[in-house]
């Protein structure tokens, strides 16, 4: 299911390839790229973050945004050769102190096991990985002792609503929340990435699963991680109800934050 994924964000690329002038010239002027809830969790970076490894790094503008904030030196790991490739481009074009490693995140090289002041993941990452206990293994060895893991993702309540409604409805498919169904389709929604000029019969399948929360943080616990704060938050990252309310929208959990960490 990983090696399917990576086709599928092989072909999502295109998006991110088209955008990278636009990225690079943002984070020249310093820009971040992350949403006002992640900000105090991300605070004084160049005082504690030697080094931040950011899983599933897609294009890298994440990434580099931790440098921008202060982080000494960033790594980036994701799946996809092509976002890896728009990651490097981006580095090389801001002299920035970045290394970027094309892999599963479950097979993260063993080079940078303990040398992680700051873990970060999420912004629609957790749902494309199918082994968490594995994945919670790689944070806890990437992880100095002291070192934290940050997590803000998208709430697993979030993904039982039906997206182009007007209101909070249940999706036909999607709408069970204790399912642990695995779910396989192909294409991406009109306000991400879009149909890239083609059918959705064309694109890859991709496999997706959505975890609760105790799923994903009862593995980071039992793998030695101790927890620091979670917070259930009301904003978005990205335009998932394009047809709903914004003050609707805000009236239920749509993201989590998380700390956690390595003793």
């Amino acid at each position: 299911m990983h090696e399917d994924n990576r086709k599928g964000w092989n072909e999502g690329a295109e998006f991110y390839e088209g955008e990278l002038q636009e990225r690079i010239e943002f984070l020249r002027k310093g820009g971040t790229n992350f949403e006002p809830p992640e900000l105090p969790y991300l605070a004084n970076l160049s005082e504690w973050c030697q080094r931040a490894i950011h899983l599933q790094c897609a294009g890298g503008t994440d990434t580099l945004s931790l440098w921008n904030l202060g982080a000494h030196e960033v790594v980036g790991v994701d799946i996809s050769d092509r976002m890896i490739g728009v990651a490097e481009r981006k580095s090389a074009a801001l002299s920035a102190p970045a290394q970027w490693f094309r892999c599963d995140v479950l097979d993260t090289p063993h080079e940078l096991d303990g040398t992680a002041d700051l873990v970060y993941t999420g912004r629609g990452a957790i749902c494309w990985i199918h082994d968490i206990p594995a994945w919670a293994a790689v944070v806890h060895r990437l992880l100095k002792p002291g070192g934290k893991l940050y997590v803000f993702d998208t709430h697993p309540l979030s993904y039982v609503w039906d997206i182009k409604a007007e209101d909070f409805r249940l999706d036909p498919l999607y709408g069970d929340y204790f399912s642990t169904k695995v779910y396989s389709e192909g294409g991406w929604p009109e306000t991400y990435i879009g149909d890239l000029g083609k059918p959705e019969s064309e694109h890859a399948i991709k496999h997706e699963r959505c975890w609760r929360l105790g799923e994903i943080m009862n593995p980071l616990v039992e793998a030695g991680i101790r927890l620091v704060k979670l917070e259930e938050l009301p904003d978005l990252f990205w335009d998932c109800y394009p047809n709903m309310p914004p003050e609707r929208v805000r009236l239920l959990p749509q993201t989590f934050s998380l700390l956690m960490e390595k003793p």
